[in-house]
């Protein structure tokens, strides 16, 4: 079986982390993001990936080599420019090696569901269908497109955000299609699979059904939601086949260090290279390699980037530091903080909001 990884965004909501890095390959509970999605498929019975790829596309490649440490076989297709998410879909199937009427999963590179891919593909084979949308259930669909079906599951339409949604059924970002129907696009559009391909398709009679799930599914294409995502793994909250180390408050690098009068909680991940003081605090917080919290320093639910630093004495909460920030003695982050890549912060500094 076969599958395509989207994989081509800038990250521009995750920036300052993603200023010298592309997003998929953040670390996640320890793992570049993407290693999560590549367990997943390979578990699924996936042997073969196409990974659409665009932004920083050779950091990429080196991170994840031939797929083989993942238990897949990569291809990595580059967009020359952006063709939107159903034109990077058909550049894709251009390097897959399936037959028409084969399913072909398809991923955005930057969610995380821990519904059971398998069952997906065996349920879309039953049903005929052309195209299976993953549909997550939330809460408050009011920020998300909504995607109603009937009561054989049928997709029925497509609707944008409105304060006044006709369902709680949300697009999760996960579909499977028949290979033939993925290449009834046109070669080098610049086209938007949810907001152009798909209605479309049912203007045109094809069959459409949503596969819906109940259970974990989250978008990590913000600082809060990758730093939170990393946690839930860590603790347990969401299982990903990439990572089989039981769960527990944190997931501490063999070459970072912890001062034995640390608290480090929360499902707080500690990269290679790391230092945590004394009395210092990390609460569900990610520190990227090389990052250092100075003696009585309280981190929560922050990232912080690769050779950035936390002086002493300091708070940050719902921040995120660039590589090679530096804050000084007795600062303060908070309410979403975000300090640029090597920029300074002087002793006893506040800041709060994009810093």
């Amino acid at each position: 079986m076969e599958a395509v990884i989207l994989a081509g965004g800038l990250g521009s909501r995750l920036r300052p982390l993603t200023d010298r890095h592309p997003k998929h390959v953040l670390p996640v509970a320890g793992l570049p993001f993407l290693a999560h999605q590549l367990a997943r498929l390979a578990a699924a019975g996936v042997d073969h990936v196409v990974l659409a790829v665009s932004y920083r596309a050779d950091e990429v490649a080196a991170v994840f080599g031939d797929g083989s440490g993942y238990g897949v076989r990569l291809t990595y297709v580059r967009e020359p420019e952006p063709l939107g998410t159903g034109g990077a879909i058909r550049a894709a199937s251009d390097h897959l090696d399936g037959r028409a009427d084969d399913p072909v999963i398809v991923l955005n590179g930057d969610q995380l569901s821990d519904h059971d891919l398998a069952e997906q593909v065996v349920a879309f084979g039953v049903s005929g269908a052309d195209v299976s949308l993953q549909l997550a259930v939330v809460a408050d669909p009011r920020a998300y497109g909504c995607v109603p079906t009937d009561a054989d599951g049928r997709v029925t339409g497509f609707q944008e955000k409105s304060p006044d949604p006709v369902s709680h059924q949300v697009n999760a970002g996960c579909y499977v299609f028949r290979r033939a129907v993925i290449d009834t696009v046109l070669p080098g559009a610049v086209v938007s699979v949810e907001r152009e391909i798909f209605p479309r398709l049912l203007r045109d009679g094809r069959i459409l059904v949503g596969h819906r799930t109940d259970g974990y599914w989250t978008d990590v294409g913000t600082p809060g939601a990758l730093v939170l995502t990393s946690s839930d793994l860590v603790r347990g909250l969401v299982r990903s086949p990439a990572l089989p180390k039981p769960p527990g408050e944190r997931l501490v690098h063999p070459a970072a260090e912890m001062h034995p009068g640390a608290r480090v909680v929360g499902g707080s991940v500690l990269g290679e290279g790391c230092v945590v003081g004394d009395g210092a605090v990390v609460d569900g917080s990610i520190l990227m390699a090389g990052a250092v919290v100075a003696p009585a320093s309280t981190v929560r639910q922050s990232a912080l980037g690769p050779g950035s630093a936390v002086g002493p004495a300091c708070v940050v909460h719902a921040s995120v530091l660039g590589d090679g920030a530096r804050l000084g003695a007795r600062c303060e982050l908070r309410e979403g903080a975000r300090i640029g890549c090597d920029v300074r912060i002087p002793d006893g500094a506040v800041r709060s909001g994009p810093g």
